[in-house]
């Protein structure tokens, strides 16, 4: 019998996982240490006779050709140089070094927040926002996908709000919640809320059929069809659209945060392109995203124990 969906092993599991980030990594090696694939500018480290050169400095590659060939025809000294990529494309290395030397190094300016102060307030917002969100959006997505009547109540307003850009609403929650956290908290909710209704109550309808015509044969109400049917029989898939939209939070929080005082990982990141220090950059932006695949790998890891009677919860 020839198998549709072919199964893969946890080893070939594991090595196609690890493939997927080699191959961008090797990409951004190769941009960044092969000379002849980019490196649009040249570092100087040998002015010559050009008055305006000075070593260590970055130049584009075509304005240094051209003096090249100018002192050439002068008999001037030529200036010397290596390929380089422009400054907010640093190697990987530096990066890799900046992961360390970012939480070390202290603010430019004294009683700023360090970098982990700054991510530990980031990672607050996206909790309680997160938590917020789902206390509203949850029940009541749930009550969608049961009930037609809410379905036609709540959903064509969700329908035409999810349109609208939570940024938008940021003047507007600085206004009513003032210039600290709540207006970036709210923008967070505002940005996930009503996804998360229309998700999950599509989740909702779902469910197997034949479990609701067993209970009702039984002799179940409608509301314990929801306690007793509805709500175990969905929880599983509800916990994977969870992960998904809490990855929807996590890129509403660079926005969130610009709003009223900036905050948090977002401060460090345009702190830090304020004075081109790139490699601080990118190192946040990756800190983020380790923070973000960490905490999903933790909760599949949970998923797969609190539902091992689930077949989706083992892929």
């Amino acid at each position: 019998m020839v198998k549709i969906v072919r199964t893969l092993s946890p080893k070939q599991t594991l090595c196609w996982g690890i493939a997927s980030f080699i191959l961008p990594l090797l990409v951004w090696c190769a941009v960044s240490y092969i000379p002849w694939i980019w490196h649009s500018q040249v570092m100087i480290s040998n002015a010559g006779g050009v008055v305006y050169f000075e070593p260590h400095t970055r130049i584009e590659r075509d304005v240094f050709d051209s003096e090249v060939r100018r002192m050439h025809k002068a008999g001037l000294a030529v200036p010397q140089g290596t390929p380089v990529n422009p400054v907010y494309l640093p190697a990987p290395h530096e990066v890799a070094k900046a992961l360390v030397t970012a939480f070390t190094t202290p603010p430019a300016q004294p009683g700023d927040p360090w970098l982990h102060q700054s991510l530990w307030h980031s990672i607050k917002l996206v909790f309680w926002a997160f938590i917020i969100s789902s206390l509203i959006g949850v029940p009541l997505a749930i009550l969608c996908g049961f009930s037609p009547v809410m379905s036609k109540l709540v959903e064509p307003f969700v329908e035409f709000f999810r349109y609208l850009p939570a940024p938008s609403f940021g003047a507007l929650a600085v206004a009513i919640l003032g210039i600290y956290d709540a207006p970036k908290i709210a923008i967070i909710v505002i940005g996930t809320l009503f996804q998360q209704i229309l998700i999950i109550a599509n989740t909702t309808r779902k469910i197997d059929f034949a479990l609701l015509e067993a209970a009702y044969t039984l002799g179940a109400s409608r509301w314990q069809l929801l306690r007793h049917v509805v709500v175990p029989g969905i929880l599983p898939d509800v916990y994977r659209d969870q992960r998904v939209l809490l990855g929807w939070a996590w890129t509403y929080l660079i926005v969130a945060e610009l709003i009223g005082t900036s905050s948090g990982i977002t401060w460090f990141i345009t702190q830090q392109a304020r004075y081109q220090n790139f490699d601080n950059v990118y190192a946040a932006i990756l800190m983020i995203g380790i923070i973000g695949l960490g905490s999903d790998l933790c909760l599949a890891w949970l998923g797969k124990r609190l539902f091992r009677w689930d077949r989706g919860a083992k892929k």
